[in-house]
């Protein structure tokens, strides 16, 4: 081989080496990116809306519905202080939900998301007042707005037996949908009156290929992928 051509394999050689080692730093330097944007929004979001605690609160278990996977839920369960005043409780299962996601690719609602009001109606309708982080700061897609959304509905329907519907707002207003697809003008079904069968074990996870409700944004996402519609 002449010497002219070994010399330039030489330097071809090594500006791939440099190349390699310089995309995995920018590789990681993105990822640490990532993590402190998730860690500032966090911490913006507990210096707003602390811990809730209550003179009711006893140590039970709780059931958290994270992301496991791009399409689908899973529970986890965990011990948490309860209080036993369905709107409080409700408030700490979805502090939980938003603050305690066991790994950031199992997050399913923005960090620094903050819950500024839930109500219980007589009827047992849930009024959730999110602030504008939970629509604006997760990228937009239907699988997205489906999981998030229905990691709410379904925390709140394991944790809280007196809530039969849900409604969302986004600070304070009715919004068409979350970010394009899925709808939020009606409600969702949580415990309908009535005795309730128990939920499923923690290791049945849900996801789109699982037969769900009718009510459930994923169902209603599998059915109609152009715009998930709860009924109202």
């Amino acid at each position: 081989m002449p010497r002219n051509l070994r010399i330039v394999i030489g330097i071809l050689s090594v500006a791939v080496l440099i190349g390699l080692i310089s995309l995995h730093g920018l590789h990681n330097r993105i990822e640490k990116m990532e993590e402190d944007q998730t860690s500032e929004g966090q911490a913006r979001r507990e210096l707003l809306e602390p811990a809730i605690s209550t003179p009711t609160d006893v140590k039970l278990q709780a059931r958290i519905f994270w992301a496991s996977g791009a399409d689908r839920l899973a529970p986890v369960d965990l011990e948490l202080a309860l209080s036993a005043d369905p709107a409080q409780r409700a408030r700490q299962v979805l502090h939980s939900l938003i603050a305690d996601p066991p790994t950031p690719a199992q997050r399913t609602i923005p960090a620094d998301t903050i819950l500024l009001g839930f109500y219980v109606l007589s009827d047992g309708t849930a009024i959730a007042d999110f602030s504008d982080a939970l629509a604006s700061e997760y990228p937009s897609g239907i699988m997205s707005e489906v999981l998030a959304v229905d990691s709410i509905a379904r925390t709140l329907e394991r944790n809280v037996p007196a809530l039969h519907r849900l409604k969302i707002l986004i600070h304070g207003q009715e919004v068409e949908t979350l970010a394009g697809h899925v709808d939020l003008t009606g409600f969702f079904e949580l415990n309908p009156p009535g005795p309730q069968p128990d939920s499923a074990p923690a290791a049945n996870s849900v996801g789109v290929t699982e037969a769900l409700p009718t009510t459930s944004p994923l169902a209603a996402a599998t059915a109609a992928p152009a715009r998930a519609r709860a009924p109202r």
